[in-house]
């Protein structure tokens, strides 16, 4: 590639906002909340994991493998996207009343974390991603799944009060989604928290010590809608709730993503290991 072509710049950027699109990231994030609330629940959830995950894989391959040699024109752009992402997507979400339009900013948050890694660059920062994707898949598709449980006959919106008095209601059901919660807020022991220190790790090695700060004190912001749900379920009375049933195929994937949210949380390294070898 000649470097000195000035097109080059323009060509790299216009790739970047394609694939930034794809991931939701701020300013091209406006179809991510309505999309997340208009379409249904199962279609959403996999929305929410499969296309960012994808969207990502590709981003790592051709921006910090095939075009490396790019870094020096999109770093700066990156960084400051990251950074916009993540508030934006923090700070709306504290207003939302509907849990699916929450969710939508909470993945524009976590979408503006993961473009910290590409900031940071290097192996270390590419493995982060990878773990952080798989645990945001475990954490996203179970939260998606208690969802679909206590709005199966709601037909104008999913309103966060569903989740009020859970804890009395259906006190296994309360616990798996409070563990949900706490890895998307990214408090141990969940994988959520390890996925976040992966990425800040990889940040501070490459000398980007105020983003990894800023990155804190958002996720610190983010931290809140997660509690707010939390305390919904634990403190608030029930909103009369119908009897749910739950199926044995949403009792698997309940019971898959817990285990996957715990124990990336618990052996940390060994998902690390398994990240690093996906990416030889």
């Amino acid at each position: 590639l000649d470097l000195s072509d000035p097109m080059l710049p323009l060509a790299t950027l216009f790739m970047l906002v394609g694939l930034l699109f794809k991931v939701g990231a701020v300013p091209f994030h406006m179809w991510v909340p309505d999309i997340y609330e208009g379409a249904p629940s199962p279609i959403t959830a996999y929305m929410s994991v499969a296309a960012k995950a994808a969207a990502f894989a590709v981003i790592i391959r051709i921006f910090m493998q095939d075009l490396s040699m790019l870094q020096p024109i999109w770093i700066l752009n990156m960084a400051a996207i990251s950074v916009l992402t993540m508030t934006v997507g923090s700070f709306v979400a504290l207003v939302q009343k509907n849990i699916k339009r929450m969710l939508a900013y909470s993945s524009i948050a976590h979408a503006g974390f993961l473009m910290l890694g590409l900031v940071a660059g290097g192996k270390e920062a590419m493995t982060s991603i990878m773990l952080y994707l798989l645990v945001y898949t475990f954490m996203t598709v179970g939260i998606f799944a208690v969802i679909i449980l206590l709005n199966k006959s709601v037909l104008l919106g999913e309103p966060i009060e569903d989740f009020s008095g859970l804890a009395n209601n259906h006190p296994g059901l309360a616990f798996m989604s409070l563990i949900f919660l706490l890895s998307l807020a990214g408090i141990p022991p969940t994988g959520g928290f390890f996925a976040k220190f992966y990425v800040l790790t990889a940040l501070v090695d490459k000398g980007h010590v105020v983003l990894a700060v800023l990155a804190v004190l958002l996720s610190a912001v983010a931290a809140w809608f997660y509690i707010r749900i939390i305390m919904l379920m634990y403190v608030q009375q029930p909103a009369g709730q119908a009897e749910i049933h739950i199926t044995p195929s949403i009792w698997t994937v309940l019971l898959i993503a817990t285990v996957g949210t715990l124990l990336t949380g618990l052996l940390p390294s060994w998902f690390l290991d398994f990240a690093a070898g996906s990416m030889r």
